[in-house]
């Protein structure tokens, strides 16, 4: 049963957990400062995108990896930016209104499961990779899709969830695991076979973008090709992947840090889908499992802190035990928040930070 408060009580975290987090970065820093701080890694990729489309800025070699940012969030933050002139800022207010929208679908979805949603949302805050939800990143934006749509999924509202999808699908590829497991939650729900129709829907987007690229390119699968050649995503049987990440994690300098966060975050992966599996959460264990072997597969592990974040199924789980083990959610923020304020702190140094 969803309460009257628990959309307050997301806002009310959400907001105040920005302005805590504003507080904290802003002190002693000229505003113009502080925005640049922003505008770091995959934020000025985004940028770039939206002002010069994927071509890139004239002038200048194409980054061959662009094709790997779906055009959502790029195609908004040029809409945001007639009103707001500045590059970041407006990037950072898409991620707040944003943000906003999916801590309310969030709570709402963990009161749905029958359990406390304010503690799902605060779940999701303390993660130490929730900078992410702040910045100029498309990981608030694709939260304020993909939540709404299972929310919906979950209530039967069919024609809602896949549209939402959809919205999902163009701000990125992860829109295709939320899509192939909206189909195993359409038929595990047993629903009509006159709406399956409707399925369809959110793949839509991810065949639109892949012919883009491939009228300017002849290229379908550019998005991927643009991982490997950007960032060296080729693919890799997973134990080679954790040898060659653990060898970079065993090593010294400020990559290596980055690289055991991500032996870590894997390990929390593999934790909570044998979760979703052993509570036969199927369509769940298919969103998240889905993810993970995609990333797990690669030349090493890259951005998987990153990608808990997409999780929502985690921080309905954690939410669920912390509702009836109090001590559980005060052990979690203990060991969670300090690392996310610890690695907010990396992101604005400009270190790597997931």
């Amino acid at each position: 049963m969803i309460t009257r408060s628990a959309g307050r009580d997301a806002l009310l975290l959400w907001f105040g957990s920005r302005a805590g987090l504003l507080i904290a970065t802003l002190l002693g820093v000229a505003l113009g400062e502080y925005l640049n701080k922003w505008h770091k890694w995959d934020a000025t990729l985004f940028v770039t995108i939206a002002q010069y489309g994927y071509d890139g800025e004239p002038g200048k070699d194409p980054d061959e990896g662009l094709p790997a940012f779906f055009p959502g969030f790029p195609s908004i933050l040029r809409l945001v930016h007639f009103v707001i002139p500045d590059w970041t800022a407006a990037g950072m207010l898409i991620s707040l209104v944003a943000g906003a929208v999916a801590m309310v679908a969030l709570a709402r979805l963990a009161e749905l499961e029958g359990v406390n949603g304010w503690m799902a949302v605060l779940a999701l805050l303390l993660f130490p990779t929730a900078v992410f939800l702040s910045a100029g990143y498309s990981e608030s934006l694709f939260l304020a899709f993909a939540i709404p749509a299972w929310l919906a999924a979950r209530r039967g509202q069919w024609a809602a969830a896949v549209f939402l999808a959809a919205g999902a699908s163009c701000v990125r590829i992860t829109g295709l695991f939320l899509a192939i497991a909206l189909v195993v939650e359409f038929f595990a729900g047993r629903e009509s076979w006159r709406q399956a129709g409707w399925l369809v829907v959110p793949f839509v987007p991810l065949v639109a973008y892949s012919y883009y690229h491939y009228s300017r390119s002849g290229d379908w699968l550019a998005w991927k090709h643009a991982q490997e050649a950007g960032w060296g995503r080729d693919f890799a049987w997973p134990w080679e992947a954790w040898g060659t990440t653990w060898s970079q994690a065993m090593g010294s300098g400020d990559f290596a840090v980055a690289f055991r966060m991500e032996i870590v975050g894997a390990v929390v992966a593999v934790a909570v889908l044998g979760w979703l599996l052993a509570l036969r959460r199927w369509s769940e264990a298919v969103y998240t499992g889905t993810q993970a072997a995609a990333l797990m597969t690669s030349a090493y592990y890259l951005s998987i802190p990153r990608m808990l974040l997409l999780w929502f199924p985690l921080w309905i789980l954690i939410a669920r035990v912390a509702t009836r083990r109090a001590w559980v959610f005060a052990l979690y923020g203990l060991i969670s928040g300090p690392l996310m304020l610890g690695n907010a702190g990396r992101f604005l140094s400009g270190a790597w930070a997931g």
